[in-house]
This record gives C-alpha cells, structure tokens and sequence, in this order.
C-alpha cells in the first residue's frame, strides 16, 4: 500500500505533488519520489530517495523539478528490506519515455517476469511496477491505431488483462500528456479532481484519497473506474475509456485503516463507517452483557477513535485517552519486517497511569493482524494496574495473505490464521476478545462489494501453488 498523486495543467504541479504527499505520508514511510515533465523543452525531471517526504525534498530538489505536470510517490514496501533500485516513479524510454508510479501489488510478479525476461526484457529491480511497464511498453510498440489514445487503449487493455492483482498506476508520456488507470477490480483506489487556474485554464489532480485533492483546491470528479484508462492532454482535454467490466471490489482496509479519516471512496466517508463499526461492536460487547465488567473504554491511536466513541457513546462507558502515542514514531503496521515492528510499537505507545489502574479496560482497535502491537499494549496496561483488558476489533478475524498490496503474505504470520477466539486471547494475553463479523462490515459499507480475501480466502484472481504454500 502506497500513495501516489499526479498533476497536470500548472505551473506549481511538483510543488502541489509535493504537498498532496505529505497529505498521504500515512500510507508509506520508506521512501518518496517526484518526477516532472515540461511539454515545452520536452524535458523530464526527476528526484527519488530513501526517507519520507520532507526528508527527501529538504533541499533545493523540489525547485529543478519543473514542468506542467508531475507524479510523486510515497512508499511503503511489501517485499523485503527496500533498495534504492525500486524506489519510484521508474522510467522506460522506448517507444515512447514514461514515468511511472503505482499503488499495489501483482500476484503474477515471478511469471511475468519471467516471461518478459525470456522475451529479451531486462530488469534493474525487484518492483513489480517494473513488469507493468515492460508489458506496457512490449504492447505499445505492437499496438495500432489511428491516433494515441487508441494505441494506449489497446496497449493498456493487454496490460491490464495480464498483470493480476491490485494497483492503480499514474505516468507522464513524453509528448502525449497525464496517463492513469486501474486494476480490473479497482482494489486498489484512486480518484481525480479539477480547479480552474487563475487564466481560466483547468489543472487536473489523481491520487490516492480524496483528502488531498481537498487540501488542494480540486473539486471531486469521481474515481478512475475498474479497468479504466484516463489520459489528459496536454491541453487539458480529458479522454477514457473502460478496457474491463468485472465486478467492483475495492479493498475494504481502506475504510478500517490505510486511508484518512477526513477521506471517502465510492462516496463512503472513512469517518462515518469507522462510526458505524464502533456502533456494531458495542452490540456484540453487549451480547451476555459482558459491557458490565467494562469501566473504561480506551482507543489504540489512531484509527480506532472514531470507532471507540461510538462505542462509548452506545454503551455508555466513559471514553478515554489513556494511550499517548509518540507522534514521531511511525505507523509500526507499514514497517518493514518483524523487528523492526516490535522496536516501533516499543517506542510509540505511553500510558496514563490513573486512566486505567485498577480499572477494567476495554481496548479497542481497527484491527489485529499479527498480533504484534496489541499484545504490546495489552502488556503495558496491565504493567500499569489494569485489572482486567478486553479487546475489541472493528474488522473481523483477518484469517488469509493479501497478495494485492499489503503486507501480510503469508497465513502463518497472521494471529487469527487457524487459531480459535480461546486460544486468540491467550495469545495475546486478554480476558475477552470482540469482533465486529463480515455482515458487519458490509452493512457499515452500504452492503457495497468490496475484496474481503483477508478475512475469506476467496480471491478474485486464481492464486497459485506456490503462492499459497
């Protein structure tokens, strides 16, 4: 899970890329990078590194990257310990130079590459973006048609009907403008704005969350659909087309975590169905009215707020901020690699001593994936007098690898993944443990379809052997 933004149609578009990255600084940590075009000298521009994004852009980098158009990346990696060679956007330059970026993952990676590699391709990393831009480039050079677009089309369509998975992709093209499309099933997101410049032009923005296009002053067109190709040109003139028609299934850890409270997908506000969650899983606390032992409701921050004062205000428990988190610390689920995690979550989390001594907590999360922070927390509150903690997760028992973007490959690392709720609990050392369960979920997303592989191990996409075991 990655963030990526794209202007086009302004004079500041590297700078506004800039800025729309710090806006998705949540979605990854381990490196970021910006590339520009300028239509006029037909020169492209490009800084990528490891680090975040102020860290990246601290010197005078962002001032060189000039042009009306511009794509930038924030990263956080899901194959191993990240090398400088996979850092984005990455560039090809045959046919046509492109620079591309992506949010996601291909589940077909190893025979892709394989494949392209038989057929004389070369690769100089282990980013998967890499495949799409050899399969794109492979079937550009092959492609007809009359104009541009419909060679893109063409190329694209086979692009997208080869490389399995979830991703959303934006890139320059030398010349032809602002391209952005889709997997088949929209897993991964992406929407798309408009502002008009002081001429009276129009810019145009994509991006990962809709709270960048707001911070930035574009209205909200809509999201680039499943299987959709978007390009702009660079007069501004906007052509699509939709290449898939599959079922719409966008990644339901969106709404429980990657994405900002303050955005929305498919008209669905984050906030309010991380509300309605909290709202459900007080009314399973309630069953066997287990909410009687409770006498403090406490969030794990960030993500579960929202969810814990819908609870306290369903259940009529005092809400309390009894976890401090060390803001200069990152998100410890996007870190990479197990130890890594552990350090994290040792260094992020303080307790209030008076909020829980002696008190019965009930602890709430979005989700408990590996189990990691949550027997950290669960610890740390008994350390400081906690009687008794009970743990609440507003997604359902995450049982299944995801292979479309986030980074839990395999079942084995996973805490529910062939365990029962008895043995979760002694696990992670909780007198009692509350899921929310898939009905509702989906009645906290407007009964829309979205991926729930994690939670059933039904995949959209036929999985492998190998990558199964």
């Amino acid at each position: 899970m990655c963030g990526i933004v794209a202007v086009t149609g302004s004079s500041m578009a590297s700078e506004m890329v800039y800025k729309g990255l710090l806006i998705l600084q949540h979605r990854g940590q381990d490196s970021a990078g910006i590339s520009s075009h300028d239509y006029k000298s037909a020169k492209f521009f490009s800084h990528k590194d490891l680090g975040q994004v102020s860290q990246v852009f601290a010197g005078p980098h962002l001032s060189k990257l000039q042009g009306e158009v511009a794509i930038g990346h924030t990263r956080y990696s899901t194959i191993g310990e990240i090398k400088e060679c996979d850092l984005q956007p990455m560039m090809i330059s045959y046919p046509y130079t492109i620079f591309m970026a992506h949010n996601g993952n291909l589940s077909n990676f190893p025979e892709l590459k394989s494949e392209l590699t038989a057929a004389g391709h070369f690769f100089t990393s282990d980013n998967d973006l890499e495949v799409i831009l050899h399969l794109l480039t492979q079937n550009l050079s092959r492609a007809t048609g009359s104009n541009f677009f419909e060679k893109l089309s063409v190329a694209i369509k086979e692009v997208i009907k080869k490389a399995e998975g979830g991703y959303s992709v934006v890139a320059t093209i030398g010349g032809e403008g602002l391209m952005a499309f889709r997997d088949r099933h929209g897993i991964r997101p992406l929407v798309y704005g408009v502002k008009t410049n002081p001429d009276k032009t129009l810019s145009h923005c994509f991006t990962s969350e809709t709270s960048v296009l707001n911070f930035l002053g574009y209205d909200l067109l809509g999201e680039v659909g499943p299987g959709e190709l978007i390009l702009v040109k660079p007069n501004g003139e906007i052509l699509k087309k939709s290449l898939f028609e599959s079922n719409y299934l966008p990644c339901m850890f969106e709404w429980i975590y990657f994405a900002g409270a303050e955005s929305s997908f498919s008209g669905q506000s984050v906030y309010e169905t991380r509300l309605k969650l909290g709202v459900q899983l007080a009314h399973r606390v309630k069953q066997d009215s287990f909410h009687k032992l409770i006498d403090v409701i406490v969030p794990v921050p960030d993500t579960s707020r929202a969810s814990a004062i819908s609870m306290s205000e369903e259940l009529n428990i005092p809400y309390r901020e009894a976890l401090i988190k060390n803001r200069y610390v990152q998100r410890s689920f996007i870190q990479n690699g197990q130890d890594r995690r552990k350090m994290t979550v040792n260094l992020k989390f303080s307790v209030i001593r008076e909020q829980v001594e002696g008190k019965n907590i009930l602890l709430v999360d979005d989700s408990i994936v590996r189990g990691t922070t949550s027997r950290k927390i669960v610890m740390l509150l008994k350390e400081h007098g906690a009687r008794e903690v009970y743990l609440a997760s507003t997604c359902p028992p995450i049982v299944s690898p995801c292979y479309y973007g986030i980074d839990f490959p395999t079942g084995e690392e996973l805490i529910a993944h062939g365990r029962t709720l008895s043995e979760i609990e002694e696990a992670l050392g909780v007198e009692k443990i509350f899921y929310n369960e898939v009905r509702d979920l989906e009645e906290a997303l407007s009964k829309k379809e979205f991926c729930r592989s994690c939670l059933d191990g039904k995949y959209p996409y036929p999985q492998r052997k190998e990558a199964l075991a």
